[in-house]
């Protein structure tokens, strides 16, 4: 009886024990899509290509299918950007997504995984292969171990791991840019800084109490074939977990076409 009185003990304590282990394992965060900007090398990596444009130390060009300007340059994205073939490019709607890629195959490369944001196509030949980022000249040599961005910038063409990761643009809210064509009967906006998705799947334009559906033009530029007085809101949906959020007022009486007007919201 005194045996199995210690087994029906011991037994106890193993389910108290398994019981607090099952409880940490709740504890422990997940490594899955709420993760961005990290150099954490253990997100699930895919094969892909990768070469390079622009100056060497450049963010690639500061035009851009996009439609993001010479903003490429700037904070947030300090020239950390890629032209994608059409599997990232999408017609434009992979406008603003994220990525982690990284290189292993060059003995220039470090390992580490650099994050960069789709702003640009790349066209012809990049549709040679699956996915093919061309980054800039910038993102390329961040790929590469100290003192050795020249080196792997002279391969020209790598293979790389690669990664969707949500993006995290810390301190900043979305701008929307007016598009210079913009008129009074005539209003179109570019988002930026979009968190998450980065892509957006829908944008509207709110006056009043009444909601009007925007069409999608180019890149990641967004319209209305309608006038739009201000102050106005624009509501986006992002395009992967499609969530809403709503820019209220973002938009001033008295818009000037060129120029960017800052919210206070995010994803």
């Amino acid at each position: 009886m005194e045996v199995f009185a210690a087994m029906a003990s011991s037994f106890r304590r193993l389910s108290s024990l398994l019981v607090f282990v099952g409880f940490l394992s709740l504890l422990r965060p997940c490594a899955c899509y709420n993760r961005m900007n990290s150099s954490d090398t253990d997100l699930a990596m895919s094969p892909a290509v990768a070469t390079w444009y622009g100056a060497a130390e450049g963010p690639g060009s500061t035009g851009g299918a996009c439609g993001y300007g010479d903003g490429v340059a700037k904070a947030p994205f300090e020239s950390k950007i890629s032209a994608g073939n059409s599997a990232l490019f999408k017609s434009g709607k992979g406008c603003g997504a994220c990525y982690q890629v990284a290189c292993t195959a060059n003995p220039a490369c470090s390992g580490r995984p650099v994050t960069v944001v789709i702003t640009d196509q790349c066209p012809g030949a990049c549709d040679n292969d699956p996915l093919h980022f061309d980054l800039s000249g910038a993102a390329f040599g961040a790929m590469a171990k100290p003192g050795e961005a020249a080196a792997l910038r002279s391969a020209g063409f790598i293979h790389v791991q690669y990664a969707r990761v949500p993006c995290s643009y810390r301190g900043f809210h979305i701008a929307f840019r007016v598009d210079n064509g913009s008129n009074p009967n005539y209003f179109a906006v570019l988002p930026e800084f979009v968190n998450g998705d980065g892509e957006i799947s829908a944008a509207e334009v709110g006056q009043g109490s009444s909601w009007s559906p925007m069409q999608f033009s180019w890149g990641a530029l967004w319209k209305l074939n309608a006038p739009v007085h201000g102050p106005a809101s624009i509501r986006l949906t992002s395009a992967v977990s499609r969530k809403t959020i709503v820019a209220t007022n973002v938009i001033p009486a008295g818009w000037r076409p060129g120029a960017t007007y800052y919210s206070n919201v995010n994803f």
